[in-house]
């Protein structure tokens, strides 16, 4: 069988790419210069979108089958999270772009758009939900599917249907093995007098180490360290489970070592595409601020007073950032035993 040359435009299908910008202002004979801007922006950010979606949906096929943590798999897992948050960099670089175009400029074709809107992005919300963004934790459920068409609204809920990032996050931190493991703390020495330990002796020497190290005004913080790391709560309060944050904050507390390495840099990039999404956010709220002022958006959406409502809610990796609040000091760690070391050393 011959192989078929590639030619660059075919490949890229650019006769239907560079053909698909059809300005509603030239339809109506009131041609807007900036309108071409437009939509070859919002077409980026669709293609990115779906980039975004593939990524997504091959770290959910690697995270849904048990991942040996000493093999390539966690690193791709955590190369393509990293993607995703140099891809999402780019989408916000690109409102600089959207800027160049003034309020007056937008006015021009902005009401022959009605009721076409950027929150009829099903791209968008799918792609949330695939992180895990769920239903009730939405700003706006009312309506945040009501302007889509009855394929697309499929598309979304057969996304928040699957298994999202954050829940297999979940999954696979609370399988972490080491505090099962006996003979890794046969020879701890706690820092504290703990003689008798009614819970795992490390967890118990940590939170002591933990409160003695809080300044008055954060004594709340005790009680805040046991429902975080020992108490059950209902699914609408947190994703993460109290056995899946003590293994994210040991990783965070004891990344230096070898086997903990990737795992925090997987924690550290969903923290960073939690605040690429938030930036993109409040970037787009300005951008809308600036354009319309106070005005409803073209899809009927309050506009502004919209995107800060979701800027202020759509965290979806909260959980993680919470246990920040929970770390120490590195000189006040307690020493972990010679056997857990060569445990977390690949020895």
């Amino acid at each position: 069988m011959t192989k078929t040359d590639v030619h660059y435009g075919d490949y890229l299908q650019l006769e239907k790419i560079l053909n698909a910008q059809e300005l509603e202002s030239d339809k109506q004979q009131l041609h807007a210069h900036d309108e071409m801007l437009f939509i070859i922006i919002h077409q980026a950010y669709e293609l990115w979108f779906k980039q975004l979606l593939f990524e997504v949906d091959s770290v959910a096929a690697i995270m849904q089958k048990p991942v040996n943590d000493n093999s390539p798999e966690l690193q791709t897992v955590v190369h393509r999270t990293s993607r995703m948050v140099t891809i999402l960099k780019l989408l916000v670089h690109q409102i600089d772009i959207m800027e160049t175009m003034t309020p007056m400029d937008f006015l021009d074709f902005r009401d022959m758009l009605r009721p076409a809107s950027g929150f009829q992005s099903w791209q968008f919300k799918a792609l949330e939900a695939r992180l895990g963004l769920k239903y009730q934790h939405r700003f706006g459920q009312e309506y945040y599917i009501s302007q889509l068409k009855q394929a697309q609204i499929d598309l979304i809920k057969q996304a928040e249907n699957q298994q999202s990032i954050i829940d297999l996050l979940n999954q696979w931190l609370e399988r972490m093995p080491f505090f099962e493991e006996a003979d890794n703390w046969t020879n701890y020495k706690p820092v504290n007098d703990i003689s008798h330990p009614t819970e795992h002796i490390f967890w118990e020497d940590y939170q002591q180490i933990y409160i003695n190290s809080l300044a008055a005004a954060e004594q709340s913080n005790r009680d805040q360290f046991n429902t975080i790391f020992t108490k059950d709560t209902p699914e609408a309060v947190r994703q993460l489970s109290p056995r899946a944050c003590r293994a994210a904050l040991f990783i965070m507390l004891y990344r230096g070592y070898p086997i903990l390495q990737l795992p925090f840099q997987l924690l550290n990039s969903l923290l960073e595409i939690d605040e690429q999404l938030s930036t993109w956010r409040y970037r787009h709220m300005s951008m809308v601020h600036r354009m319309i002022g106070s005005r409803i958006g073209t899809g009927g959406s309050t506009g502004r007073d919209y995107l800060k409502g979701a800027l202020d809610k759509h965290y979806i990796f909260a959980d993680i950032a919470r246990l920040t609040s929970f770390l120490i000091e590195r000189r006040k760690l307690p020493a972990l035993s010679t056997e857990m070391e060569k445990r977390l050393g690949f020895k």
